[in-house]
């Protein structure tokens, strides 16, 4: 394999990690609104943040891309297939962190809660200076864990037609035909993204439960 290839793996490297990061960022955005809508006591709202975390927990991400690019083309909204993955990534990250942080609010004691309510707190300063603060240090190796797998997952982004990491090794492998040496540069750069992700995230839980004793 010569320069120009790995140049091109590397180009699609750039993309995954483009599209990992907007995924994460703007799924974070998304996220924390379900979460506060789920744990907003309104029954109405607890149910449609319930439905939307159930819909992409039950289905695959696959379909899900699939739904954006193919099925939005058929109502006539046309997208090119990095906004379609972007958009895709983003609704996917959103219902899962939504989870994941929804349980690190509930998991904050209970009496931190009731002490900002007896101090006459409203609603926003209670959650902004008392139970995030918490609930985000809870939910960080969760966090850290569901940001490995997103980056895992970008692969499937390929199959309408993203030029990510895995399509760019398959494009290459494909011209100078020696796949197990193309896919174990992939592989390869895949681990240097999630290892140290993954050592981070052990890190943090290890703290946390020494914390916690």
């Amino acid at each position: 394999m010569g320069l120009g290839e790995f140049l091109f793996l590397l180009t699609g490297l750039k993309w995954t990690v483009a599209l990992s990061a907007i995924g994460f960022v703007c799924g974070s955005v998304g996220g924390l609104a379900i979460a506060l809508l789920r744990t907003s006591g309104v029954r109405g709202l607890e149910r449609l943040a319930a439905g939307y975390i159930a819909l992409f927990q039950g289905t695959p991400l696959l379909m899900q891309l699939f739904v954006v690019y193919y099925g939005l083309a058929l109502i006539g909204l046309h997208l090119s297939a990095w906004v379609a993955v972007s958009i895709g990534f983003t609704l996917h990250a959103s219902a899962y962190l939504g989870e994941i942080w929804r349980g690190s609010i509930d998991a904050v004691p209970r009496g931190q809660t009731e002490a900002a309510s007896a101090l006459n707190l409203k609603y926003t300063s209670r959650m902004k200076d008392v139970v995030l603060p918490q609930a985000i240090r809870i939910s960080l190796p969760a966090t850290i864990g569901f940001l490995v797998q997103l980056i895992k997952g970008t692969s499937l982004a390929s199959i309408v037609g993203f030029t990510e990491l895995a399509r760019a090794g398959n494009i290459v492998s494909n011209q100078i035909f020696e796949p197990l040496l193309v896919f174990g540069i992939v592989g390869i750069l895949y681990f240097l993204m999630c290892w140290p992700l993954s050592l981070y995230g052990s890190h943090l839980e290890n703290r946390l439960a020494v914390a916690s004793r």
